[in-house]
């Protein structure tokens, strides 16, 4: 196993290139399975997320080729099996957007029952209640789910709370579907979109009618094509923070403001600097930053995945700042180690008046033990750490704070990160930082 040591208190300065999108890439490699012909994915990012995705496919009889200069190709005219195994579904929680194209080419989807997450249970309840209106039957044998049906059909489908991977198994499996799909609820995160932009070249028949209403037309086969995916809006918020909260100057190409909107706002009324360019968006330290609040929600919203590098940044501003997750019921496993590091931060939950329609998890999900809201007073000053990382925005954050942190900080289980960040540490090192991978003793 992989460590990085890091030497923090070192401003960030530089230009930093952006990867294809972490959510978008392996959908597009699953959507491809459609076709009697090889896709080829430009701009796919080298993580983990990509690989395990990858060995599924192998698994199922079809070929990948991670190829030279980010170009991948697919090839689904292989596959001869129609489930997928335990071992391989523990590689990915993707599992369920093979439903689609398994269904389409053998009538039979059996996938694995996905276990329990740090950041919560991430039930795929609302992924199957979609495939069930379709006309599909779901029964559990073991530790699998066996989903069958001879032909989907188009139905009306409301989404009981906002679901990013929901809406994409959905859009995928409806895509073949006979007749007309309508989605509503649907999710309006921009990777969803870059997912109806792949299958549309394919040849299917999707248009989004409001933000949150999907129409799908039905379509009898796909074809292949040549698509580039977008790039990870996620890393841009990364690196912004890091160049905020190291007091840096850094250029982050390919950033997309209409993506970034929710995460621009917070950084403008925090008193961060960032000029918007033609090429991606400059973020500079320009004097002391200010407390601002946010609160996680579904795009347009801050989004989940910003919050904890979103704390990282507030132990550095003037003030009390409240972050309120609401998409996860368990996102705060960052806070004990800021603790450790000198941060003042404090976990609590909110009164809220109507939970069921402030927060998208399953409210049987909960736990006494979870909280919801975290409470920073800054700036503080941060010290070096030795810790394990345990998912792959929580090692983001813990990086981000070994930035800042005086003296030399130990952080192992990097193949979080790498499951979502293409050699992020290089790439910090390309910005000055003082960043090391080595292995474990």
């Amino acid at each position: 196993m992989d460590k990085f040591i890091i030497h923090g208190g070192i401003p960030l300065k530089g230009e930093a290139s952006l990867c294809g999108a972490k959510n978008s890439g392996f959908k597009l490699m699953i959507a491809s399975l459609y076709s009697n012909e090889p896709c080829t994915i430009h701009n796919f990012s080298k993580i983990g997320d990509i690989i395990s995705t990858a060995e599924i496919i192998r698994e199922l009889g079809g070929e990948v080729e991670l190829g030279k200069n980010h170009i991948m190709k697919v090839d689904g005219r292989g596959l001869k099996k129609q489930d997928v195994s335990d071992s391989a579904g523990k590689l990915s929680r993707a599992s369920t957007y093979f439903i689609g194209p398994l269904l389409h080419r053998f009538g039979k989807a059996v996938i694995p029952i996905p276990g329990g997450c740090k950041i919560g249970k991430r039930p795929v309840d609302r992924h199957l209640e979609g495939i069930k209106a379709l006309g599909a039957t779901v029964e559990t044998e073991d530790d699998f789910y066996v989903i069958t049906a001879k032909k989907l059909r188009g139905a009306d489908f409301v989404f009981p709370k906002n679901t990013h991977g929901g809406t994409d198994v959905m859009i995928i499996a409806a895509v073949t579907a006979e007749g007309r799909t309508i989605l509503e609820n649907a999710a309006e995160e921009p990777e969803v979109d870059d997912l109806i932009s792949f299958l549309n070249l394919m040849g299917a028949k999707i248009r989004r009618e409001e933000p949150r209403t999907i129409v799908i037309e039905g379509v009898d086969k796909l074809h292949g094509i040549d698509y580039t995916v977008m790039f990870d809006r996620n890393e841009a918020v990364t690196f912004a923070c890091a160049a905020l909260a190291t007091k840096g100057d850094v250029f982050v190409r390919q950033a997309d403001p209409k993506n970034l909107a929710a995460f621009l706002e917070a950084v403008k009324k925090a008193g961060g600097g960032y000029e918007v360019e033609n090429r991606g968006i400059r973020f500079f330290y320009k004097g002391d930053l200010k407390a601002h609040d946010v609160t996680t929600g579904p795009h347009p919203g801050f989004m989940t995945d910003w919050m904890s590098l979103w704390g990282i940044l507030m132990t550095q501003a003037k003030g009390e700042s409240i972050i309120h997750e609401t998409i996860f019921e368990n996102r705060f496993a960052f806070a004990g180690v800021l603790k450790k590091m000198g941060a003042e931060i404090d976990l609590f939950n909110p009164r809220v008046e109507n939970p069921d329609e402030i927060y998208n998890f399953n409210l049987e999900d909960d736990n006494p033990l979870y909280f919801h809201a975290a409470r920073i007073n800054g700036p503080t000053p941060l010290r070096a750490v030795k810790e394990e990382i345990t998912d792959v925005r929580a090692g983001a954050s813990l990086i981000l704070a070994s930035l800042i942190a005086e003296g030399q900080s130990e952080l192992s289980g990097v193949e979080h990160v790498d499951r979502g960040y293409e050699d992020l540490d290089v790439r910090l090192k390309g910005l000055g930082a003082d960043i090391k991978r080595t292995k474990e003793e």
